[in-house]
Formats: C-alpha cells, structure tokens, sequence
C-alpha cells in the first residue's frame, strides 16, 4: 500500500511540475548541481547490459541527464504536451528479435549501454504498444523518443 501511495504521490508531483518543465529548464540547465541526497539513481544490469531508469522529480530527471557513459536514452511520454510518463513495460530487443533487456515500471527516463548494432525498443503502457528502430554506432547518443497519444 505504501508503494502505491508513494507512486501516486510522485505521479501527481510530476503531473503539476511537467507544465512548468520549460520554465524550470531554463533555471536548471545542464550545469546545475543536484542533491545528491534526493537521487538514487542506481546502475543495474540485465544479461551483461547496463542500464539507469528514472527521471521522476526535477533532481532526478536532472542526475539521469548529466550521466554520461549510456549510449541509448530512451523517454517514455504522452499527451499533446509530451509529458514524461512512468510505468510502462519496455523490451529492448537485437536486430533478430532476441530479447536483451525486458523491464518492468519504468520510465519516464531509461538510458543504456549497448554494443554497435541495430535494436528494436518496445514499449507497452495501459495496454497500448508502440516501438522504435535505433541504431548504435559507436559516434554518438542515440535516442528513442516513445510517445502515447
């Protein structure tokens, strides 16, 4: 019950903060230093693929974005407005169809390490799917931008 609570409460904090995402970019930018004390991002692993998931809070969403070392950012939104969402299903799967990394709740930020190569993400939220080709060249970030209507 505390977790959903607790999911409940962080889901209506990000719903009332998303607005003024644009506003709050520009007086955090980049460079701005995060308390440390109010992230908890923490490196997993999953068949040898490391990866972050987050990004729900200001704090957070920042610390996730000043991570370097994670050659694919994958976000999660919905709406007209792209407002982040978290707790979707995501599988990342190779250029065959394997699975590689099969996630549960996550989002609205998931970033990951990867090998050269081709990769499907597929994400499911409230019964809906939708997915993205991306490519892993080794030169620069790649992105998946997965959004519900």
């Amino acid at each position: 019950m505390n977790f959903l609570r607790t999911r409940l409460i962080g889901s209506v904090t990000l719903a009332l903060l998303l607005p003024y995402g644009p506003l709050l970019a520009e007086e955090y930018g980049a460079d701005t230093p995060v308390d440390p004390t109010a992230v908890q991002l923490q490196p997993m692993e999953q068949n040898g693929i490391s990866y972050l998931q987050g990004g729900i809070g200001l704090d957070e969403s920042t610390a996730l974005q000043q991570t370097t070392g994670y050659n694919l950012h994958i976000s999660l939104s919905s709406g007209p407005e792209n407002q982040y969402l978290s707790g979707a299903s995501l599988v990342l799967q190779s250029a065959s169809g394997q699975a590689l990394l099969s996630l549960e709740d996550v989002g609205p930020l998931v970033y990951v390490k990867l090998p050269a190569g081709s990769y499907r993400v597929v994400a499911s939220y409230d019964g809906v799917q939708t997915e993205q080709r991306v490519s892993i060249t080794g030169k620069a970030v790649a992105t998946a931008n997965l959004h519900w209507r």
